[in-house]
């Protein structure tokens, strides 16, 4: 014992504080060593110079397929590449005509994708060959695909403006010269006037009428804000001439009206003794006593401006311009033209040539009776009658049939 007390007497503890006492050991406590800290960073570093390693791998892959062989795996040629890049290229040159799709709209006209480097614009005033205050009035929304024409170039951002305009023009050109070529009437609205004639719009073309072309005797101011049958002079778009004439239109017109024939026409306007009905363009007269066999008091009982109806020429003054017109005559049963007018129209053509078949035979009954006290003559029957075929070869000043009676009892 006494060694084992020498040799504890050199050693000494230090004093043990309150707080090491008071706390629990805790194996949490415990520090870990330096070195797996330094082993962990070093992992890190070797992982990301792997990774950097392996992109510079693919990197060098890619540069040297390019070098060798750059069109390794691609789907197309050189050629279609090129030809792809051809098909959206377009010539921005003025006056070139380009295919665009309308994205946005404004008050002032409406923005294109035409597959440029940027929008193009169509104005307001560009978008239609009449005038309009915006693009919807010319059917321009968004969605809509058209084909434009370049006009010209915005310096502020290099957009191109384009026009639907100046192709509207071409075509109306064109439609004008087949126009006249087929020598077709058209309807033209006198739009203004000037010490020579008046002006009257053709498919959005300014067309000068002389007065000397027009077959009434009405104003300008009369004329103005109405339509006119015109056929065309003179078309010349180098020029920018279009001349037409109302005398030409007319003599056509006048030309189809047969005495007897059922033609249709619109009530103009309603007078004390009887309606005006226009006529493709000519005035007739509706006589209060051609209306219907039963005495008609008051017109607008049975006619109002605006209806239309069938009616038949009983005669026509092509040097007054005066055509007489019947539906009297049309009606299948007496006063069928005030209580049924439908059915007029309905036998308006069965009844006209029930007419124009008493007419021959009242003709040729005179015919035979005048051959008969005048044999030596000459004359001989035709099957047209004295009068000739009810075409527009009748005597200029045509014939009144309207007192002719009836060769049968209605």
């Amino acid at each position: 014992m006494a060694c084992l007390s020498q040799q504890f007497t050199g050693l000494r503890c230090p004093p043990l504080s309150s707080s090491r006492l008071s706390k629990p050991f805790s194996p949490k406590q415990s520090q870990k060593p330096n070195f797996v800290r330094i082993v962990s960073a070093v992992a890190i570093s070797n992982a990301q110079t792997k990774e950097r390693l392996k992109l510079k791998e693919l990197f060098e892959e890619a540069y040297e397929r390019c070098r060798t062989a750059p069109t390794e795996g691609v789907s197309f040629s050189p050629e279609e590449f090129y030809a792809a890049l051809d098909k959206y290229d377009f010539n921005s040159e003025i006056g070139t005509k380009v295919k665009g799709t309308v994205f946005c709209t404004d008050n002032n006209g409406a923005l294109v994708d035409i597959t440029a480097k940027s929008s193009a614009y169509l104005p307001v005033y560009e978008a239609s060959i009449h005038k309009i205050k915006h693009v919807e009035e010319a059917g321009i929304v968004p969605g809509m695909r058209e084909e434009f024409v370049i006009i010209g170039e915005n310096e502020a951002d290099d957009s191109l403006i384009l026009s639907l305009r100046s192709i509207q023009f071409d075509l109306a050109w064109e439609r004008c010269r087949q126009l006249q070529a087929e020598d077709v009437v058209v309807k033209g609205k006198v739009v203004g006037a000037n010490k020579g004639g008046v002006v009257a719009l053709v498919d959005g073309l300014r067309g000068f009428v002389p007065f000397s072309q027009i077959s009434s005797k009405s104003t300008a101011e009369e004329l103005l804000g109405k339509e006119l049958p015109l056929k065309f002079v003179e078309v010349d778009e180098e020029q920018s001439r279009l001349v037409l004439s109302n005398r030409k239109a007319m003599a056509d017109s006048q030309a189809q009206l047969g005495i007897g024939s059922v033609v249709t026409g619109t009530v103009q306007s309603l007078k004390p003794y009887g309606a005006f009905i226009d006529i493709g363009g000519i005035n007739g007269l509706l006589h209060v006593s051609q209306i219907s066999h039963d005495r008609v008091s008051d017109i607008a009982t049975v006619l109002q401006p605006g209806d239309v109806l069938k009616v038949m020429i009983l005669s026509h003054d092509r040097e007054r311009g005066r055509v007489s017109l019947s539906t009297k005559k049309l009606e299948p049963t007496p006063g069928d033209m005030i209580r049924n007018p439908k059915l007029v129209f309905e036998k308006a053509e069965e009844m006209a040539q029930t007419f124009r078949q008493r007419i021959a035979q009242a003709e040729a009954m005179a015919r035979a009776d005048m051959l008969r006290f005048q044999p030596e003559s000459g004359l001989t029957l035709s099957s047209d009658g004295i009068l000739g075929a009810l075409t527009s070869n009748l005597p200029a000043e045509g014939l009144d049939l309207s007192d002719v009676p009836p060769a049968e009892d209605s």
